[in-house]
């Protein structure tokens, strides 16, 4: 790519949309906003300020960007899968697993040692075992959803919730605590409950070491160690884990066009 080209990759998810822009061979900008009702609008306003030549969207929502600023290039758009890959073997070269518990799914990708994807798998779009479901028992347990993995891991016993349904865990939850059961334990629980759904997944898929943690899940201290205990390997986390995505669209864009 040469000249002062600048490419924005966006990332445009349940819970919130991530841009970067990639220009002369860097990140020169990291924006994330909350998607709301109202996503069209955000995506605009963000390529609009970005002030890029070209745009590359990935995500659940990356056919969004289709209804782009009318100066705006045409979007051009990437899977959620090769953004991944683009995004964790720029960061992590030696990266065999990728993992990524979002708002609504968890995906999980496995890789070649040449880096070439060897199996792969998109969780059903369901609160439970996702970032959703901690969102929402955060709200109940009345703790910042940013504070929680720390709190879960100040619990003095591991229990399980025998609910895998978000509506019932909740209700399980508030019967736990109006019997007196320490607030964080029953956080412990809601992160062996996505624990437990993770791992189902990551057998499936299979793949070896070592596994990269990207997403907004990566910065929770609980579901790193949980993982990094049952696998016992260390789980690999990159600066600006929210990025990923965003990163690998505009790197896969750079790619393609080369």
């Amino acid at each position: 790519m040469g000249g002062e080209e600048k490419i924005a990759g966006i990332d445009i998810g349940s819970r919130a949309i991530k841009l970067v822009v990639w220009s002369q061979g860097e990140v020169t900008q990291r924006t994330m906003v909350p998607t709301t009702f109202e996503p069209v609008k955000a995506i605009r306003q963000l390529i609009e300020e970005a002030d890029v030549q070209r745009v590359a969207a990935t995500g659940h929502g990356r056919d969004l960007c289709r209804h782009r600023p009318a100066d705006c290039p045409e979007a051009e758009i990437v899977s959620t899968i090769m953004a991944n890959v683009t995004g964790a073997k720029s960061l992590e070269p030696r990266c065999r697993r990728i993992l990524d518990i979002g708002a609504l799914e968890t995906l999980v990708i496995s890789l070649t040692s040449s880096g070439d994807v060897y199996n792969y798998e998109l969780s059903s779009i369901c609160a439970a075992g996702t970032g959703k479901y901690l969102e929402f028992m955060a709200t109940s347990l009345k703790v910042p959803l940013e504070e929680l993995g720390n709190y879960a891991l100040q619990a003095d016993k591991r229990m399980r919730m025998e609910s895998g349904c978000t509506v019932f865990a909740e209700r399980e939850a508030m019967f736990m605590v109006a019997n007196g059961e320490n607030p964080r334990n029953i956080a412990m629980a809601l992160h062996l409950s996505i624990l437990d759904r993770t791992l189902d997944i990551l057998r499936r898929v299979g793949g070896s070491s070592p596994l990269v943690m990207v997403g907004g899940l990566a910065h929770n201290t609980c579901i790193r160690q949980l993982l990094q205990e049952q696998l016992d390997e260390e789980v690999l986390v990159p600066a600006y884990p929210d990025f990923v995505g965003a990163l690998g669209a505009a790197l896969h864009a750079t790619t393609v066009n080369a």
